[in-house]
Protein backbone atom coordinates (compact mmCIF):
# COMPACT_ATOMS: atom_id res chain seq x y z
CA UNK A 1 0.00 0.00 0.00
CA UNK A 2 2.97 1.89 0.67
CA UNK A 3 4.00 2.29 -2.54
CA UNK A 4 1.20 3.12 -4.03
CA UNK A 5 1.16 6.05 -1.83
CA UNK A 6 4.26 6.77 -3.11
CA UNK A 7 3.85 6.30 -6.85
CA UNK A 8 0.19 8.21 -6.76
CA UNK A 9 2.53 11.29 -5.12
CA UNK A 10 5.10 11.31 -7.36
CA UNK A 11 2.85 11.40 -10.11
CA UNK A 12 1.17 14.50 -8.87
CA UNK A 13 4.54 15.66 -8.27
CA UNK A 14 5.66 15.58 -11.99
CA UNK A 15 2.63 16.35 -13.28
CA UNK A 16 2.55 19.82 -11.24
CA UNK A 17 6.28 20.28 -11.57
CA UNK A 18 5.29 19.74 -16.12
CA UNK A 19 2.47 21.77 -16.20
CA UNK A 20 3.51 24.66 -13.94
CA UNK A 21 6.91 25.03 -15.12
CA UNK A 22 5.42 25.07 -18.77
CA UNK A 23 3.11 27.66 -17.50
CA UNK A 24 5.61 29.95 -16.18
CA UNK A 25 8.70 29.66 -18.69
CA UNK A 26 10.45 26.67 -17.22
CA UNK A 27 9.54 23.66 -19.56
CA UNK A 28 12.40 21.72 -18.62
CA UNK A 29 11.36 20.93 -15.05
CA UNK A 30 8.98 18.38 -15.37
CA UNK A 31 11.39 16.38 -17.52
CA UNK A 32 13.78 17.03 -15.07
CA UNK A 33 11.81 15.88 -12.05
CA UNK A 34 10.72 12.59 -13.79
CA UNK A 35 14.23 11.40 -14.25
CA UNK A 36 14.67 10.46 -10.83
CA UNK A 37 10.84 9.51 -10.55
CA UNK A 38 11.39 7.08 -13.28
CA UNK A 39 14.54 5.85 -11.93
CA UNK A 40 13.01 4.88 -8.74
CA UNK A 41 9.88 2.93 -10.51
CA UNK A 42 12.32 1.28 -12.49
CA UNK A 43 14.47 0.24 -9.45
CA UNK A 44 11.38 -1.26 -7.46
CA UNK A 45 9.92 -2.99 -10.34
CA UNK A 46 10.10 -6.80 -10.75
CA UNK A 47 9.94 -6.31 -14.45
CA UNK A 48 12.40 -4.26 -15.67
CA UNK A 49 12.00 -4.69 -19.32
CA UNK A 50 7.93 -4.24 -19.69
CA UNK A 51 8.48 -1.44 -17.64
CA UNK A 52 10.74 -0.08 -20.12
CA UNK A 53 9.09 -0.94 -23.04
CA UNK A 54 5.77 0.51 -21.21
CA UNK A 55 7.53 4.10 -20.71
CA UNK A 56 8.88 4.33 -24.00
CA UNK A 57 5.62 3.12 -26.47
CA UNK A 58 3.85 5.64 -23.86
CA UNK A 59 6.27 8.32 -24.79
CA UNK A 60 5.79 7.54 -28.13
CA UNK A 61 2.24 7.06 -28.62
CA UNK A 62 1.43 10.11 -26.49
CA UNK A 63 3.75 12.13 -28.63
CA UNK A 64 1.79 11.28 -31.48
CA UNK A 65 -1.61 11.54 -29.32
CA UNK A 66 -0.67 15.28 -28.88
CA UNK A 67 0.79 16.06 -32.11
CA UNK A 68 -2.71 15.06 -33.79
CA UNK A 69 -4.33 16.81 -30.62
CA UNK A 70 -2.48 20.43 -31.68
CA UNK A 71 -2.74 19.34 -35.39
CA UNK A 72 -6.84 19.58 -35.17
CA UNK A 73 -6.60 22.60 -33.04
CA UNK A 74 -7.74 21.30 -29.79
CA UNK A 75 -4.82 22.05 -27.53
CA UNK A 76 -1.97 24.73 -27.76
CA UNK A 77 0.89 23.80 -25.60
CA UNK A 78 3.48 26.48 -24.75
CA UNK A 79 6.10 25.00 -27.15
CA UNK A 80 10.01 23.94 -25.98
CA UNK A 81 12.58 22.82 -27.99
CA UNK A 82 10.36 21.26 -30.99
CA UNK A 83 8.26 23.58 -33.09
CA UNK A 84 4.48 23.30 -33.34
CA UNK A 85 2.51 21.06 -34.49
CA UNK A 86 5.10 18.36 -32.41
CA UNK A 87 4.42 17.57 -28.92
CA UNK A 88 6.62 19.75 -26.25
CA UNK A 89 8.86 17.43 -24.36
CA UNK A 90 7.51 18.45 -20.84
CA UNK A 91 4.05 16.78 -22.36
CA UNK A 92 5.83 13.44 -23.64
CA UNK A 93 6.76 13.43 -20.00
CA UNK A 94 3.24 13.59 -18.35
CA UNK A 95 2.74 10.01 -21.02
CA UNK A 96 5.73 8.71 -19.36
CA UNK A 97 4.44 9.67 -16.05
CA UNK A 98 1.77 8.23 -16.50
CA UNK A 99 2.93 4.96 -17.50
CA UNK A 100 4.60 4.31 -14.50
CA UNK A 101 1.75 4.31 -12.75
CA UNK A 102 -0.56 1.27 -14.87
CA UNK A 103 1.18 -1.50 -12.80
CA UNK A 104 1.44 0.30 -9.49
CA UNK A 105 -1.13 2.90 -7.89
CA UNK A 106 -3.71 2.26 -10.99
CA UNK A 107 -2.32 -1.09 -11.39
CA UNK A 108 -6.43 -1.51 -9.72
CA UNK A 109 -7.42 -0.75 -13.72
CA UNK A 110 -5.91 -4.28 -14.77
CA UNK A 111 -7.85 -6.26 -16.66
CA UNK A 112 -11.01 -3.71 -17.06
CA UNK A 113 -10.58 -1.81 -20.14
CA UNK A 114 -14.12 -0.47 -19.40
CA UNK A 115 -12.40 0.77 -16.64
CA UNK A 116 -9.75 1.47 -18.04
CA UNK A 117 -11.67 3.38 -21.28
CA UNK A 118 -13.97 5.64 -18.33
CA UNK A 119 -11.23 6.75 -16.35
CA UNK A 120 -8.98 7.86 -19.29
CA UNK A 121 -11.95 9.42 -21.08
CA UNK A 122 -13.14 11.45 -17.92
CA UNK A 123 -8.85 11.73 -17.03
CA UNK A 124 -7.43 12.67 -19.48
CA UNK A 125 -9.87 15.87 -20.50
CA UNK A 126 -9.58 16.82 -17.16
CA UNK A 127 -6.15 16.82 -16.93
CA UNK A 128 -5.71 19.00 -20.29
CA UNK A 129 -8.23 21.66 -19.37
CA UNK A 130 -6.64 21.80 -15.81
CA UNK A 131 -3.13 22.35 -17.18
CA UNK A 132 -5.01 24.99 -19.65
CA UNK A 133 -6.50 26.99 -16.54
CA UNK A 134 -2.90 26.77 -14.63
CA UNK A 135 -1.34 28.38 -18.30
CA UNK A 136 0.35 25.67 -19.68
CA UNK A 137 -1.71 26.03 -22.75
CA UNK A 138 -2.27 29.26 -24.62
CA UNK A 139 -6.08 28.57 -24.86
CA UNK A 140 -9.10 26.30 -22.91
CA UNK A 141 -10.03 23.38 -25.41
CA UNK A 142 -13.47 24.10 -26.45
CA UNK A 143 -16.12 21.82 -25.76
CA UNK A 144 -15.73 19.80 -29.06
CA UNK A 145 -12.17 19.63 -27.92
CA UNK A 146 -12.83 18.10 -24.74
CA UNK A 147 -15.03 15.54 -26.55
CA UNK A 148 -12.42 14.32 -28.75
CA UNK A 149 -10.20 14.18 -26.29
CA UNK A 150 -12.64 11.96 -24.10
CA UNK A 151 -13.11 9.53 -27.17
CA UNK A 152 -8.72 9.48 -27.57
CA UNK A 153 -8.38 8.90 -24.11
CA UNK A 154 -11.04 6.27 -23.93
CA UNK A 155 -9.39 4.47 -26.44
CA UNK A 156 -5.72 4.87 -25.52
CA UNK A 157 -5.72 4.18 -21.92
CA UNK A 158 -6.85 0.42 -22.47
CA UNK A 159 -4.05 0.11 -25.32
CA UNK A 160 -1.82 1.61 -22.34
CA UNK A 161 -3.35 -0.66 -19.55
CA UNK A 162 -2.78 -3.95 -22.44
CA UNK A 163 0.88 -2.73 -22.90
CA UNK A 164 1.54 -2.53 -19.00
CA UNK A 165 0.36 -6.29 -18.39
CA UNK A 166 -0.11 -8.32 -21.68
CA UNK A 167 -1.69 -10.87 -18.90
CA UNK A 168 -4.66 -8.33 -17.79
CA UNK A 169 -3.74 -9.32 -14.72
CA UNK A 170 -2.67 -6.69 -11.28
CA UNK A 171 0.76 -6.38 -10.94
CA UNK A 172 2.37 -3.95 -8.79
CA UNK A 173 6.25 -4.11 -8.72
Amino acid sequence: MKIKLLNAALFQLVWLCAVLGAANGRPWLGPLVLLPVVALHLLLSDHLRRELRLLALAGVIGALFDTGAVLAGVITPQAWLYPPPLSPPWMIALWINLAATLNVSLSWLQGRPWYGALFGAIGGPLAYYSGARLGATATLPEPGGLLLLALGWGIVTPILLAIANPRGGTHAP
